[in-house]
């Protein structure tokens, strides 16, 4: 009889093994997941989702819109609009000028004398990361100008040619009340280069009219002065009025010695041509005497009509600086009132009802795939480096 050899086939069926449970399974996947994973992209998520939902203190956003624009400022050509396009635009000169001063330690100092700037960045409550100072930032103005600027955004957009200032804090009528301020003193700016614009070139204007008027009054006083020590108003016209006298007196002669003539030949023992000749010299007496007081010496009228006529020129000459500096100074007031800047709200500074930062699943994620693509680095660079090890 064949012995019978017993075959061992395993344990009989029976009911399902359930020995490997839920907690089972993940203390085996987490066997699975690196170490290295683990400290470069789990522990950083979970310490930002711990300060983001946890700890970070909700901020508000008060946006604002403004516009800075000369009172002259003509709507661009379709050329300006297509260099505005690549960034070129002369109305960005005026607004970057505000943009400038809004980021500016002057504007900070200007704050300060309207509201206690650091009570504001560090009301209680607030967490260490987001108020002012920081653990590592000290508590100088420069490092509150430096903090400031964490909460302060200014932009600008080409396309529209509006400027946006966005003012963040940790209360919504603090938010509101800066952006307020800011864009008050970003007025008061534009003021003082108006003012200061405005008084170089119409002071300039002034003064050369005042001078003008100087030296215009200063030629009157000479002419006046020459008229009383001459004793006549316009030697000009006495000189015409001399020469008409002695042409008249000429004219005369002339006729006396045509009478003489024809008087000697009709009748060459006339009495009456002694008195005739004695007419005729007393006319040439005349005619030299009214001579000698246009030319002749030092007395006559030729040197005073020289001096007459500088005198002359001089008051015209200063009469027409005089007109042509008035008329600067119009222009100057016109130019300075045509190119006066205005920085206009078109929206004026918003108080937020609900805080805008930080958005908080936004920026978890953005620290998930940052860790994420370091982690990847570095298990590329190791891979490498076992791979030629091998080698």
């Amino acid at each position: 009889m064949t012995k019978a050899n017993p075959t061992y086939l395993g344990p009989l069926p029976g009911p399902a093994d359930n020995s490997e449970t839920t907690p089972g399974r993940i203390k085996s996947a987490m066997k699975r997941v690196s170490p290295t994973f683990v400290g470069i992209v789990v522990l950083p998520t979970l310490v930002a989702a711990l300060y983001y939902f946890l700890i970070a203190t909700p901020q508000y956003v008060s946006e604002s819109r403004f516009i800075v624009r000369a009172s002259s400022q003509e709507s661009p050509s379709s050329l300006g609009v297509a260099l505005q396009g690549v960034g070129i635009s002369t109305a960005q000169t005026d607004a970057f000028v505000v943009h400038e001063y809004i980021r500016s330690r002057d504007a900070l100092r200007d704050l300060q004398a309207r509201r206690d700037i650091k009570a504001v960045l560090a009301p209680p409550g607030a967490d260490f990361l987001s108020r002012f100072p920081r653990p590592w930032e000290g508590r100088s103005q420069e490092s509150l100008y430096k903090g400031f600027q964490r909460f302060l955004t200014v932009g600008y957009d080409s396309t529209t040619g509006l400027s946006t200032l966005r003012v963040e804090a940790f209360n919504a009528k603090d938010a509101r009340a800066i952006n307020d301020a800011l864009l008050t003193a970003g007025e008061q700016l534009v003021n003082r280069l108006n003012e200061r614009a405005s008084a170089g070139a119409v002071a300039d204007a002034e003064r050369t009219v005042v001078e003008s008027q100087l030296r215009l009054t200063d030629a009157q006083r000479r002419l006046t002065a020459f008229r009383s020590r001459e004793q006549i108003i316009d030697p000009t016209r006495a000189a015409t009025e001399g020469s008409q006298m002695v042409g008249d007196l000429m004219s005369s002669v002339a006729v006396m010695r045509a009478e003489r003539a024809q008087l000697a030949q009709e009748a060459p023992n006339s009495p009456q041509l002694p008195l005739i000749d004695n007419r005729i010299r007393a006319y040439e007496a005349q005619i030299a005497q009214e001579r000698t007081k246009i030319a002749g010496n030092t007395n006559s009228l030729a040197p005073k009509i020289d001096t007459y006529e500088q005198l002359g020129l001089e008051r015209e000459l200063a009469d027409r600086a005089l007109t042509t500096s008035t008329q600067a100074l119009d222009r100057a007031r016109l130019d300075a009132r045509r190119q006066r800047l205005y920085l206009e709200r078109v929206v004026s500074p918003s108080l937020p009802d609900s805080a805008a930062e930080p958005k908080r699943w936004m920026a978890l994620l953005t620290i998930f795939a940052t860790m994420l693509l370091v982690y990847g680095t570095v298990w590329l660079i190791s891979a490498g480096v076992r791979e030629h090890r091998q080698v």
